[in-house]
């Protein structure tokens, strides 16, 4: 089934963008994308072809999941997402979500990461009291593992629930990485779209410290005014 699938991908591949893509995606040697393959298929187009396969036994998703091929592992993200949309029962949901994080390691660059954490993590975090599997996440030395557990807080956050992102934030003030420095930045930003007032008492304490990319990610939506002080503090 999975050789159908492919071959329905890779009518709507374009060769022409395989290219833009992999510079992108930060693929070149050294880069955090390094080795991966791309042919060519946007996400709209994917989504399309493979949420109609996203009832495959798991066997078949752990199989696009290893490809060599960018947007295959997508593509079984993708069905994963409207799978855990669709499911009903809590004993399925825990499967995908024991699946899902049994393979991180093919969710293995930014844009794997965001189409689906928020989804998939962060909706199932929101039926946990103390979700401190995203402890787990950020303790990880996989870079993707410490995305993930960034990311899937979105959906905390638009639940209400602002405490676990700001604690992750927190821990990762000191983090080497851009892709944490965004991500981090990003989650701070929904927070204060949410809520102006945690937003600026999280940088009150922590602007000073914060990467430039991540306190610029976190303050664009702020007034001008407010994002000038924010940005004074880290001359």
């Amino acid at each position: 089934m999975i050789n159908k699938w492919q071959e329905e991908l890779d009518t709507v591949s374009r060769p022409e963008k395989v290219k833009i893509l992999s510079s992108f995606f930060k693929c070149g040697k050294g880069e955090y994308g390094e080795g991966d393959c791309f042919v060519g298929i946007t996400v709209p187009d994917n989504r399309r072809i493979s949420e109609r396969y996203y009832m495959l036994p798991f066997d078949s998703l752990s199989l696009m999941l290893n490809s060599d091929v960018h947007e295959y592992r997508l593509a079984a993200l993708l069905a994963l997402v409207k799978r855990y949309a669709k499911t009903k029962t809590p004993d399925e949901r825990d499967t995908i979500v024991d699946f899902y994080l049994a393979n991180t390691s093919h969710i293995n660059n930014w844009d794997l990461v965001d189409l689906s954490a928020p989804k998939i993590l962060g909706r199932h975090l929101l039926t946990l009291p103390s979700p401190t599997l995203l402890d787990r996440l950020a303790e990880s030395d996989s870079l993707w593992e410490q995305r993930i557990a960034v990311v899937s807080t979105y959906t905390l956050i638009k639940g209400g629930r602002y405490d676990d992102t700001l604690r992750i934030a927190k821990r990762f003030l000191s983090h080497r990485h851009d892709l944490i420095h965004k991500a981090v930045g990003w989650m701070l930003r929904e927070v204060g779209k949410m809520d102006i007032d945690i937003l600026a008492g999280f940088l009150d304490k922590h602007a000073t410290e914060m990467p430039r990319t991540m306190l610029r990610y976190a303050i664009e939506k702020m007034p001008q005014e407010r994002r000038r002080h924010y940005m004074n503090l880290r001359k």
